[in-house]
């Protein structure tokens, strides 16, 4: 495992997601001053979940409207019966850090400032 910059604080926006671009694509949010990190993709219709609707600490899939809690990863609502990965982060200055599998770490492009 390793932590990995993957945006600046300045590139989120407050109750939206931000896709870091890695395999698997990870959505980033920005919620009540808090940052949480989930797999990027909808378990159940493939759609990229950093464009979806954020209600709290929930974020709704703009295709069949299934919710995810961005704390666990759990799956809230049907359609959507499978849980996504989240990933531990941190905050250092202005860097958001992500724990991840060496695996993934190697997708990840470089922070753009």
């Amino acid at each position: 495992m390793a932590w990995v910059p993957v945006c600046s604080v300045g590139q989120t926006t407050p109750d939206e997601g931000y896709k870091i671009e890695s395999e698997p694509p990870i959505a980033v949010f920005h919620v009540d001053g808090e940052f949480y990190a989930i797999d990027d993709t909808c378990s159940h219709g493939l759609s990229s979940l950093s464009g979806g609707y954020v209600d709290g600490c929930e974020v709704e899939c703009v295709w069949h409207m299934a919710r995810f809690d961005l704390r666990t990863g759990r799956a809230m609502c049907l359609p959507a019966t499978k849980d996504v990965q989240t990933y531990p982060v941190k905050v250092d200055g202005d860097t958001i850090y992500l724990e991840v599998s060496d695996s993934i770490a190697a997708t990840i492009s470089e922070v753009k400032r």
